[in-house]
C-alpha cells in the first residue's frame, strides 16, 4: 500500500458522503419550498403511527402528568432559521423567530399534533457578522378525542404548567413577537442637556416612547387571532449614540430599538391564573430571563450598526 492510499476514500466513506450531500440538498430544497424535509417527515410520520420510536423533551414526571390528562406525546420537534440581517437587526429578530415558529408548526402538523409543549427558544452567540441562529425545540402532543389541528398550539410552558392552565380554563395558544427601531438625527445637539443639570431630554424620551409603543402595537397585531390575552412577555431594549459629521458640521444620531416576545393565551373573561403558576420564556440554555438577574442574554449583544447595509 502506497502512502497515497491512506488519503483515498473507501467505498463506504464515498457512499456516506453522497448520502450526506443528498440529504443536505433535500433539506435545502424543501425549506425553500416551505415544506418539511423528507427525512424529518418520515421520522415524524413514523413516530405518529408507532412504527418508529418517539422522543420527548419532557421529564418522566411530566410525561406521567401529560398522559394522565389525555395528552399523548408524539415526537420531539424542532425548527431553525439562521437569518442574515440584510436590512435591520431589530426587524430581523422578529422575522427569524416567526420563520422558526412556522417551521415548528409544520412539523407539528406533519405528525398530527394538536400542540407543541415545553418549547424552548434557543440562540447561538457565534460571531457571524450580521446574522444569528433562531432555534425552537419542543414536544408535539395529541389531545385525546380531538382531531389533528391545522393550527397547533405552540406553548413555551412545560407539560405541568400546561395542565394547570387547562384546569383553570386558560389555554396557551402561541408565541407573538413585536419589534421596532427608529433613528433620531439631532442636528442642533439639543438632546444632550447634561450641562443643564437634572433636565429631561424630551427628544430622547419621545423617541423611546414611540419605539416601545410601536413594538407593542406590533405585538398586539401579532397576537390577533391567537388568543385574547398575553400571559407574560420578555423585553429587550437598546439605545445608541453615534457621532456624525457632514459638511464640517458635527452632530449626533440616536438609535433606539425594542423587541418584545410574549406567550398568548385564550381564556374566559375574568378567569384567574393558578396561584402557583410560573411563566417561563426560555431564550437560551440557562435560566429564563423573566426570573434571572442578567439584563440581556449574550446572543443579543451587538454593535451599533442598524438599517441598510
Amino acid at each position: 500500500m502506497s502512502i497515497f492510499d491512506r488519503f483515498r476514500k473507501s467505498p463506504e466513506a464515498k457512499a456516506a458522503e453522497q448520502e450526506s450531500l443528498h440529504r443536505q440538498a433535500d433539506i435545502l430544497m424543501n425549506l425553500r419550498a416551505g415544506r418539511v424535509p423528507s427525512g424529518v417527515l418520515e421520522r415524524l410520520q413514523g413516530a405518529a403511527s408507532g412504527t418508529k420510536p418517539w422522543i420527548a423533551t419532557l421529564t418522566p414526571a411530566e410525561l406521567g402528568i401529560a398522559r394522565s390528562h389525555g395528552l399523548k406525546p408524539i415526537a420531539a420537534v424542532s425548527a431553525t432559521c439562521w437569518l442574515h440581517y440584510g436590512w435591520s437587526w431589530t426587524l430581523g429578530h422578529a422575522q427569524g423567530w416567526e420563520t422558526a415558529l412556522e417551521r415548528l408548526a409544520q412539523e407539528a402538523r406533519a405528525c398530527g399534533a394538536n400542540a407543541v409543549l415545553d418549547v424552548k427558544m434557543r440562540t447561538i452567540p457565534l460571531a457571524v457578522e450580521n446574522s444569528m441562529d433562531f432555534t425552537l425545540i419542543g414536544t408535539a402532543v395529541k389531545v385525546e378525542g380531538f382531531a389533528p389541528s391545522d393550527f397547533p398550539v405552540i406553548a413555551t410552558v412545560p407539560a405541568l404548567e400546561f395542565v394547570k392552565l387547562l384546569e383553570a380554563d386558560v389555554v396557551p395558544t402561541g408565541i407573538s413577537i413585536g419589534a421596532h427601531y427608529e433613528w433620531l438625527t439631532d442636528w442642533r445637539n439639543s438632546a444632550n442637556q447634561a450641562w443643564m443639570g437634572n433636565t429631561e431630554s424630551w427628544q430622547l424620551s419621545k423617541l423611546w416612547e414611540t419605539v416601545r409603543q410601536r413594538a407593542h402595537a406590533q405585538l398586539r397585531q401579532s397576537s390577533q387571532g391567537r388568543g385574547n390575552g398575553v400571559l407574560a412577555h420578555l423585553n429587550f431594549s437598546q439605545m445608541f449614540e453615534v457621532e456624525r459629521e457632514q459638511n464640517e458640521r458635527k452632530f449626533k444620531e440616536y438609535l433606539a430599538r425594542h423587541i418584545v416576545i410574549a406567550t398568548t393565551v385564550d381564556a374566559r373573561r375574568g378567569t384567574p391564573l393558578p396561584h402557583d403558576f410560573k411563566m417561563a420564556v426560555d431564550m437560551h440554555a440557562g435560566k429564563t430571563p423573566l426570573t434571572g438577574t442578567t439584563n440581556h442574554h449574550q446572543s443579543y449583544a451587538t454593535n451599533s450598526s442598524e438599517g441598510a447595509i
